[in-house]
């Protein structure tokens, strides 16, 4: 092969794509630095068997049997645009062979946070409630419609959950001033300490917080793990805002909470996406809706193929990338979120 042929990508970002996540620009960047083989994420096993030893990188999260990835002999990075290390690839044997599988999720943690800081002012103050009471002529005036109001400022707020999203909201949260608690078992306390963060364990995040946000990936260690109990033992009142993925929780004993007026909640995220028509979170009092809407943004999205670029130049010097997250030896196999569906 001559080696002045560009490298070959193969473009598979189900259910993203290539007008999604590239700018006019950096589209036509991708195409002036490199060949690229389009397919669907299931038809990579069907590509000729010279394209997938030619590959240096992927563009999406594949599933890749054994035998395939074996045949994607140049293999240096596998760019997953979707942002949920799923369990569909052979994890050891990339480590082994020194081939990456990233993800490009943090493009999200500042939009998530923010829509997650607008919904925890909405349980604080009742926007949403009080916009419906006013369009339908029963708004309430001045201090009778703050009757059950509180501030965010000087709060006492619980994050579940301290990786890029975390950090991003606790950021966002400065500002108020509040005494912000952290329970993640996969962090050192010194790095919470360093974030101006308390380190707690999940007791007391849930037991002593006026906002708890739940900003966890889901693993085989924490699947369902905040439950009946745990919401039980939340501050009557209290808001409890779920931005990172349903199935951390369970979710009848998350609707049921809100139903008894415990607890406020707030949810981006639900078990089964779209939701069904009947089902009965739509009707749920004290829940705050929004359809997974929190990181879809064009921005966010274009951003996605900046640091995909930027990171195969750096690939391309025989460097390592520094944009988009590694995937891990130690973790990559604990990991259970389930990708999305929609962009």
């Amino acid at each position: 092969m001559p080696t002045t042929e560009k490298p070959l990508v193969i473009s598979c970002p189900e259910p993203r794509s290539l007008e999604l996540i590239f700018s006019r620009e950096a589209r036509r960047q991708l195409e002036q630095s490199y060949r690229i083989a389009e397919c669907s994420e299931l038809e990579i096993d069907a590509l000729p068997a010279h394209i997938l030893a030619d590959a240096r990188y992927i563009i999406g999260q594949p599933p890749l049997t054994s035998d395939v990835f074996e045949k994607l002999q140049s293999l240096k990075c596998i760019f997953n645009v979707e942002g949920n290390l799923l369990g569909n690839m052979p994890y050891d044997r990339a480590f082994e062979r020194g081939i990456h599988v990233v993800t490009t999720g943090a493009v999200f943690a500042r939009p998530v946070a923010e829509l997650g800081l607008a919904m925890a002012l909405d349980a604080a103050r009742g926007l949403a409630r009080n916009d419906r009471a006013f369009t339908e002529g029963n708004e309430l005036w001045g201090l009778q419609s703050n009757l059950n109001a509180r501030l965010l400022s000087r709060a006492e707020v619980g994050i579940v959950g301290f990786g890029d999203l975390g950090q991003a909201l606790n950021q966002l949260l400065a500002g108020f001033h509040t005494v912000t608690r952290v329970y993640d078992p996969w962090l050192p306390p010194s790095i919470l300490r360093e974030n101006g963060v308390e380190p707690a364990n999940l007791d007391t995040v849930l037991e002593k917080s006026d906002f708890v946000f739940i900003v966890a990936a889901v693993t085989s260690d924490n699947k369902g793990f905040l439950g009946a109990d745990q919401f039980a033992s939340m501050r009557e009142g209290a808001a409890f805002i779920l931005l990172s993925r349903a199935d951390v929780v369970d979710f009848p004993a998350l609707m049921a909470a809100a139903q008894s007026g415990h607890i406020k909640v707030a949810s981006d995220v639900f078990p089964e996406e779209p939701v069904p028509a009947d089902h009965p979170v739509r009707t749920t009092p004290n829940f705050l809706r929004s359809a997974h809407r929190a990181g879809a943004l064009d921005a966010a999205f274009k951003q996605m193929g900046n640091m995909v670029l930027e990171d195969m130049a750096l690939l391309d010097k025989g460097l390592f990338p520094m944009l988009c997250k590694r995937a891990e030896r130690e973790t990559v196999s604990r990991l259970r979120s389930a990708p999305v569906s929609k962009n």
